[in-house]
């Protein structure tokens, strides 16, 4: 118990070490151009204020109308297709924020609908990598066998190693696609299938919302949604094997902590023997102490001595003190 306690201590502040680390790297990358990008914002008001005359106030405005009218690039949002992309971007937990509900009423279905959906889908993607790792396991049992291996076994780092690959080409194949359909730089989309299928969602890059995609693209829209659904299986596959790996390793620590308690179960009755040996010499003590103050003094006969040679023997008188 006291071992599981320090392995979850240690795996706190592994976190909070992790999560620190990540700040500084980040404030060390981003806040300079960050503040490189405020201040070209800032002259591109003042320009547009000069240009055309906005007040403060229409500036505001502005801003406010801008974010709205994004979303209509791609098409009318809540068609079916724009629906069934948002209902992928809830139940899998990406959430981009291109889209969210705008009436009380379809804030209220999200909420039920990701309360159901979102279990059911992680119960699902799980599933689904149990049956996918065990594909790959047979066909690395087979790429030995072809080998030539007389006993060919699948080891768990054979299973990783496999795994990562399939990932890494699984988001190669994404980022080459959506390079190609959304006019994106080979980088950029392949950062966006792993912020994707990892289920981040920033949503700084998503794809079908230009050009009015999700009504003029069919083909295009179907792939981006398998796509989304199949690789989301796979990644969640190759994290179920990993997460699955290290809850093994941690569970085995206990049961060999306890293994030398077992062996040393006969040591712990030695205190027992040694307390009866004590209690048994506390007993003859007393014994001891008459037959040396009493010369006469005769100490009872056990029950089970044999007395044939001491039938006839007249009782020894005992002197009186």
């Amino acid at each position: 118990m006291r071992k599981q306690s320090a392995r979850t201590a240690a795996l706190v502040l592994c976190i909070l070490s992790y999560l620190l680390v990540g700040a500084a790297v980040f404030d060390a990358l981003e806040s300079e151009a960050e503040s490189g990008r405020k201040r070209l914002l800032a002259q591109k008001r003042s320009e547009l204020r000069r240009k055309y005359g906005f007040s403060a106030e229409d500036y505001r405005e502005l801003q406010r109308l801008a974010p709205q009218a994004e979303p209509h690039r791609a098409g009318s949002q809540w068609k079916f297709a724009g629906s069934f992309y948002f209902a992928i971007t809830v139940i899998t937990t990406i959430g981009y924020g291109h889209a969210a509900p705008g009436t009380d009423s379809g804030k209220v279905f999200c909420m039920f609908y990701a309360l159901l959906g979102i279990p059911l889908t992680l119960v699902t993607f799980q599933s689904l990598g149990e049956r996918l790792n065990a594909l790959v396991r047979r066909l690395l049992l087979a790429a030995k066998r072809c080998l030539g291996l007389r006993r060919p076994r699948v080891s768990p780092e054979n299973m990783a190693v496999a795994g990562l690959l399939v990932c890494a080409a699984t988001l190669a194949l994404g980022a080459a696609a959506f390079a190609h359909f959304e006019g994106w730089t080979f980088f950029h989309a392949y950062y966006y299938c792993f912020i994707t299928l990892t289920t981040i969602g920033f949503g700084d890059f998503v794809a079908l919302q230009s050009d009015e995609a999700l009504q003029r693209k069919p083909p295009y829209v179907a792939f981006s949604f398998l796509y989304i659904l199949l690789g989301l299986t796979v990644i969640g596959a190759f994290l179920n094997l990993v997460v699955l790996r290290f809850l093994a390793a941690g569970a085995d620590a206990p049961e060999r902590a306890a293994r030398p308690l077992r062996r040393g179960a006969p040591e712990s009755r030695a205190p027992a023997q040694r307390a009866g040996r004590i209690s048994i010499s506390c007993r003859l003590h007393p014994l001891e102490l008459c037959a040396r103050d009493n010369p006469g003094f005769s100490p009872p006969a056990s029950p089970g001595a044999g007395g044939g040679g001491r039938a006839g023997r007249p009782p020894a008188r005992r002197k009186s003190i």
